[in-house]
């Protein structure tokens, strides 16, 4: 069977994409933005570079396939409503014209009513726009809160959980919801492609319903921890915003779409998921906790929430740095150590190994940064010991890695410009170089107010892993 995989660069898709790789039923395609972002050992499957605003490489890419995924939102952008749709009816389009069978969908929980935030109104319109022709046959999964290494509901719910011992919560920490693991979720998508039915289905999955106040309770137990929840009688979607912008990993624009999301319950509205997949069981919540804080602590995180590039790698880096008007370049003398050493001396910066020095203006940074509704440094890494492309390092990106050779960076914090940090070996060297193009006067002001700075930072830095890279 010919499978096309949308989205797997995604938490979601990632995941997905090594479950499909296992079965030996399944000739596996992926529609990616830049192959960069697919990995050496997954390179076996066969790869179309492009999106769904690209009718022409959606018809190479659906041409001959039985059955599409389609795991596509466009939430980080400000007009994502418009893009969604837009994004669904050309894939919709291309899918009836190339003959597909059947379109797996993964939506949102939830009804139409007065209370439906935007984004959950967008992933139901997005459903009913795949749903619409009846040449091909729509599975439409619809999940609540996705708890799992990495995942943005998670990440908040556990962020707030172990750094909060008594919380005061405005009254959506009563708001009912079905949480579902993320393994629960995979078998799902996975079990859908061998399905005996030829109806459209809309398929609501979840465990047992949940109150967020319950939630965070069941993960303090998960985690030994004693809290106290305190909800107040009112909703502060704005102020709650901010708060989860503060304490959590997410930025402003995603937890104020959370957070809307938490006006109305989100509950299963029918029992397809029994009547068709009765061989899988979700487990209970605690249980998801447990997974997924394992999955942690053993650095066996698949992907997480921020994983998406936006836009990020289709940058042409190299071009962009070539424009940019500010360098600060240091040098130093490896031949006496490894180069594979050095290489891994500089992949370990950031997340819980720092920063090498100065880490408080380091986090001085990230605080500054989420305050003005920044990504800041609460992201950390997806895993203490390797990185891919793609990966989130606090508030950059990583967008470009070659082994022993070269790790590029691209800034992903508040700034009057772009900017990038690269190491890079080279000629028994490491060259250290950090990149900015401001945006007007104020971008200027910025970099030079920072020259001091950037002296004994990167000074400091380039130092620290020569001799981070002596003593592996």
């Amino acid at each position: 069977m010919k499978v096309l995989l949308t989205g797997s660069t995604g938490y979601i898709g990632r995941r997905l994409k090594q479950k499909l790789l296992e079965d030996k039923n399944i000739k596996l395609r992926l529609l990616v933005r830049n192959k960069k972002s697919v990995c050496e050992l997954e390179k076996k499957v066969e790869i179309i570079e492009g999106d769904t605003f690209n009718k022409d490489a959606l018809k190479i890419a659906l041409q001959d396939v039985d059955t599409a995924y389609y795991l596509i939102h466009s939430l980080s952008n400000e007009n994502y409503k418009d893009l969604d749709k837009i994004s669904a009816q050309n894939f919709l389009d291309v899918a009836v014209e190339c003959g597909v069978k059947r379109i797996i969908y993964l939506g949102g929980l939830g009804v139409k009513n007065d209370d439906t935030s935007e984004h959950l109104l967008s992933r139901i319109e997005t459903g009913e726009i795949l749903s619409s022709n009846k040449n091909v046959q729509t599975i439409w999964f619809r999940a609540g809160v996705i708890i799992g290494s990495g995942s943005a509901s998670f990440e908040i719910i556990r962020n707030l959980t172990e750094k909060l011992p008594v919380m005061t919560t405005p009254k959506w920490v009563n708001t009912i919801a079905q949480p579902i693991a993320i393994d629960d979720v995979l078998s799902y998508l996975q079990e859908a492609i061998n399905l005996e039915t030829k109806e459209n289905l809309i398929v609501d999955i979840g465990s047992k319903a949940l109150s967020y106040k319950e939630m965070m309770i069941g993960t303090a137990n998960a985690l030994g921890l004693k809290r106290v929840i305190i909800p107040l009688p009112f909703m502060s979607i704005n102020i709650s915003s901010y708060w989860l912008n503060l304490f959590t990993p997410v930025p402003f624009s995603v937890a104020k779409a959370l957070i809307e999301g938490l006006k109305s319950e989100v509950t299963i509205q029918n029992d397809h998921a029994k009547k068709y997949f009765p061989q899988i069981q979700p487990i209970s919540y605690e249980d998801s906790v447990r997974n997924a804080i394992k999955e942690i602590e053993e650095n066996q995180v698949i992907s997480r929430w921020n994983d998406t590039a936006n836009g990020v790698w289709e940058k042409n880096s190299s071009n962009e740095i070539s424009q940019a008007l500010y360098m600060d370049r240091k040098e130093a003398d490896i031949s006496h150590i490894q180069a594979q050493k050095v290489y891994q001396a500089f992949t370990s910066i950031g997340g819980e190994n720092g920063w090498f020095a100065f880490d408080f203006l380091w986090e001085l940074r990230g605080f500054i940064d989420k305050m003005i509704g920044g990504v800041g440094l609460k992201r950390g890494r997806r895993s203490q010991c390797d990185l891919r492309i793609s990966d989130c390092l606090d508030f950059w990106k990583v967008v470009d890695l070659k082994e022993n050779e070269r790790l590029l960076l691209y800034a992903q914090m508040k700034l009057p410009g772009e900017a990038w940090l690269e190491f890079k070996i080279k000629d028994n060297k490491l060259i250290q170089s950090a990149y900015f193009y401001p945006k007007g006067v104020f971008g200027r002001l910025y970099w030079y107010s920072l020259v001091p700075l950037h002296y004994f930072i990167f000074k400091n830095m380039i130092n620290s892993i020569i001799k981070k890279a002596s003593t592996l």
